[in-house]
C-alpha cells in the first residue's frame, strides 16, 4: 500500500537572508521584488471568490478526470488497482484523503494558483513554441500527464481558446532550446534546435488542456518546477502548428509535493543528476506564490510505483485583460532555434511571433 502527501508547501526562513537563483548563475530576487510590489494592487490573489462556481462544476471535472487516468492506465498495460489509493495531503487547510478516500474527494481536490501578469519566466523562455500534447521528444523520465483548468478570475468562468504555452527542463536539470553555462554542456550547440519539454496546448469550452510529459528534474538552487505562460486571443496556424498574435497575459510556475519529488528523484535516470536538490521548503518562488495560493499540483500514481506514471491536475487563475511583455532567450522558427543577443532580450533580429 503506498501512502504519500498531495502537496506539503512549507515556508521557512526569509527568503532575502539567502542567495536565490532561477537558473544556475540567475538571480530572482529581482523578480521576487517584483512579484511582492505587484501584489498589493491585485484584487483577487486566489480563487476563493470562485467557489461556488468551481463547485458547481466539480462533477463534471471528476468524471473526466477518472476516465483520463483509466485511458492513461490502459494505454500503459497498467494493471487497475484500488482507484482510492493515493497520498495524504495536509495542505494549508489541513484536509486530508487516505488510500481509502472515494474519488470524489480525490478529484475534488483542487490545488489552485493565480498567474501574474508580471512574474517569473526566467531566462529559459523560448518563443515559437508547436502546439502538441506530447512535449517528451523521446527524452527519458517518469511520465507525468497534467491537467490544467485555467479560470477567468473576474468573471469565476472558465476560459476556453487559451494557448497555454508549458517548459520545463530534463530528468537532469538541462532545458532544450537554450546553450548557456549552467544549462548542461554548453559544447553541445545542437542543444539550441532542442524542443524536449516545450509545448503548447489550446483550452477547450471548459478551460481544460493536458500536456504529455516527463516528471522534470531540478538544478542548482531551484524545486522541481514547470513554467506556464498563457496566450490571449492568439490564432492557430494550422500549416506549422504554431500561434501568432494576441498577447501574453500571465506567467508562473507550477510545483509539486516534496514526497512526490523525493520519489521521482530516487529512480533512474534522475539518479544520474548531480546537481544538489533544493527541498520545496528553501525555494523563493515557491515561498512567495504559496503566500497567498496553492501552486502545487495534486496528483495520482497511475500504478503501484512511480515509474509507471502520474497524473496531476491544477486550477489556475487569470484576467484575460491583463499584458505583459517576456523576454525570450531563444525563438524557434522553420530553420531552427536562434538565440537572442542579449541573454534574455529581444536584441537585432525580428522579433519572435506569437509575442
Amino acid at each position: 500500500m503506498v501512502q504519500f502527501s498531495l502537496a506539503t508547501v512549507a515556508t521557512v526562513a526569509a527568503f532575502f537572508s539567502r542567495p536565490i537563483f532561477a537558473h544556475p548563475g540567475h538571480d530572482i530576487s529581482a523578480e521576487i521584488a517584483e512579484r511582492a510590489a505587484l501584489l498589493p494592487s491585485m484584487q483577487y490573489r486566489n480563487l476563493d471568490h470562485c467557489a461556488g462556481k468551481l463547485q458547481a462544476r466539480a462533477a463534471s471535472m471528476i468524471e473526466r478526470r477518472k476516465a483520463r487516468v483509466e485511458h492513461l492506465r490502459m494505454k500503459r498495460s497498467i494493471t487497475k488497482r484500488d482507484f482510492d489509493t493515493v497520498l495524504n495531503t495536509d495542505h494549508e487547510s489541513n484536509k486530508c484523503v487516505t488510500p481509502y478516500s472515494p474519488s470524489d474527494v480525490i478529484f475534488g481536490q483542487n490545488s489552485s494558483c493565480i498567474l501574474l501578469p508580471e512574474t517569473t519566466e526566467g531566462p529559459y523562455w523560448v518563443s515559437g513554441e508547436y502546439v502538441r500534447e506530447n512535449i517528451t521528444d523521446g527524452d527519458p523520465g517518469v511520465p507525468l500527464t497534467f491537467d490544467v483548468q485555467i479560470i477567468d478570475i473576474t468573471t469565476c468562468e472558465p476560459l476556453k481558446n487559451v494557448a497555454l504555452e508549458a517548459w520545463h527542463c530534463n530528468s537532469t536539470g538541462v532545458y532544450g532550446g537554450i546553450v548557456s553555462p549552467g544549462n548542461g554542456n554548453t559544447d553541445d550547440a545542437s542543444n539550441i534546435n532542442n524542443t524536449m519539454f516545450r509545448g503548447i496546448q489550446i483550452s477547450d469550452d471548459d478551460g481544460v488542456l493536458q500536456f504529455d510529459t516527463a516528471f522534470p528534474g531540478h538544478y542548482t538552487n531551484r524545486t522541481s518546477h514547470i513554467h506556464i505562460l498563457a496566450h490571449i486571443n492568439a490564432t492557430m496556424n494550422l500549416a506549422n502548428s504554431t500561434i501568432s498574435g494576441g498577447h501574453v497575459s500571465h506567467v508562473g510556475q507550477l510545483f509539486f509535493d516534496q514526497d512526490l519529488i523525493n520519489a521521482v528523484e530516487s529512480v533512474a535516470p534522475y539518479t544520474t543528476n548531480q546537481q544538489v536538490l533544493l527541498p520545496n521548503a528553501e525555494d523563493g518562488i515557491l515561498e512567495e506564490v504559496a503566500a497567498d495560493s496553492d501552486p502545487v499540483m495534486n496528483y495520482v500514481y497511475l500504478g503501484d510505483t512511480v515509474e509507471e506514471g502520474i497524473f496531476g491536475w491544477i486550477t489556475v487563475g487569470l484576467n484575460p485583460n491583463a499584458v505583459t511583455t517576456p523576454s525570450a532567450a531563444a525563438y524557434l522558427d522553420a530553420n531552427g532555434g536562434h538565440e537572442i543577443p542579449g541573454g534574455g532580450n529581444w536584441g537585432p533580429g525580428p522579433r519572435p511571433s506569437g509575442v
